[in-house]
């Protein structure tokens, strides 16, 4: 096949003979899979990095969030305030909890959730607030930090898609009381599945590790010969030791896997200059991009589909996120009394293209797509 016209893929997960070795190493040792030294290494990793006293690692983003929701005695009757523009598992996870999700829309320029309609939203049954940093920049998490310190309500960041960006220098995950990471295939650091919860609160650190573990209160059941002593209520969701030896050699060159990002999406931002009515996903000045994905907005008068249709004829893959936003899919649709006015979120869900981003993206690959897009909107 011409060069020209291989395949680019929406995102490549970036791996080298450390994450072989260190699951090697895992499976050699034939024991402690389920629970092992890779386990702890990588939370004291992640506990370092982000400058936080506890991180707890879990099966997945999702499990992460409900995780939290629990520790922080999120429950039935509760109201959470989320955005729309996210994943569904941002809503969902409220759900599973036994609270009920309130859609707040976002701001136009960075896509989270706008401040002053959070105001709005809150009620004597609030209690969380949960940001979304969309594609990889911070959202006002600050403002919402202050908003949540003023009602007397938990913050938990859903962080899953900005592991290693900041705003005013201090890593996003380390607001609020707990923030919660995703360690999915197309994430910075990626382990196939996977997540965790940081927090800097001793109590909610030793809750969901109960919650984690069926509330089972000693650590060594696979060594013990009792059964142990379980008190409270809680499920499986242990992270692996295998899938842990992936996250400490995949975190131990973060810095690497952010900059190749970061470049590549300075090479898409320049050839996008001149492309007119294509705006690139930006960050604000006191905050970084990672680029988890790399996302332009289009006018209103470019038609979206003939975009991806060019694209995809030209194999070069793109993706919407999100569109329905979670407020219009069909399961909210069937099960809100009221489905809520959201203007912006309704605008920019129907405008947005993520198109390929990692961290080895060539040159050759980035004028591939500014073509492709341009020659579209032409």
């Amino acid at each position: 096949m011409d060069k020209a016209s291989e395949p680019i893929s929406l995102f490549e997960i970036d791996w080298d003979d450390f994450d072989v070795s260190g699951v090697t190493n895992s499976v050699e040792r034939g024991s402690h899979w389920a629970k092992g030294p890779f386990v702890t290494e990588f939370e004291s990793n992640l506990e370092q990095y982000l400058d936080v006293e506890h991180a707890v690692v879990v099966n997945s983003g999702t499990t992460a969030l409900v995780a939290a929701f629990n520790a922080v005695g999120i429950s039935d009757g509760d109201e959470v305030i989320v955005p729309s523009f996210t994943f569904i598992a941002t809503a969902n996870a409220v759900r599973l909890a036994g609270a009920e999700p309130i859609f707040a829309d976002i701001e136009p320029e960075y896509y989270g959730l706008d401040p002053s309609a959070v105001e709005k939203k809150i009620s004597e049954l609030t209690t969380a607030i949960v940001p979304v940093h969309p594609y990889g920049t911070p959202s006002h998490v600050d403002e919402l930090t202050k908003i949540a310190q003023n009602h007397d309500i938990s913050l938990i960041e859903d962080a899953a898609e900005v592991l290693g960006a900041e705003l005013e220098n201090q890593k996003l995950g380390s607001f609020g009381d707990a923030a919660t990471l995703s360690f999915c295939q197309n994430k910075i650091v990626s382990t196939g599945e996977g997540g965790a919860v940081v927090t800097d609160d001793d109590d909610l650190a030793e809750k969901l590790k109960l919650y984690r573990s069926h509330g089972r209160a000693s650590n060594d059941y696979f060594e013990s010969s009792d059964s142990g002593q379980y008190v409270d209520l809680g499920t499986n969701i242990r992270m692996s030791d295998l899938t842990a030896a992936l996250g400490c050699s995949q975190l131990n060159r973060i810095d690497s896997l952010i900059g190749g990002r970061r470049q590549a999406a300075a090479e898409l931002d320049d050839g996008f200059a001149d492309v007119d009515g294509v705006q690139p996903h930006e960050s604000p000045e006191n905050g970084t991009h990672v680029y988890q994905l790399y996302t332009v907005e289009l006018a209103h008068w470019i038609d979206r589909d003939h975009v991806i249709e060019t694209l995809d004829a030209r194999n070069i893959a793109s993706k919407v996120y999100w569109d329905p936003p979670v407020h219009r899919t069909e399961y909210y649709t069937n099960t809100k009394e009221v489905i809520p006015d959201l203007p912006v979120t309704d605008d920019i869900s129907s405008r947005v293209l993520s198109l390929p981003m990692h961290p080895n993206l060539s040159t050759e690959e980035v004028t591939r797509i500014v073509d492709g897009v341009a020659d579209a909107v032409e």
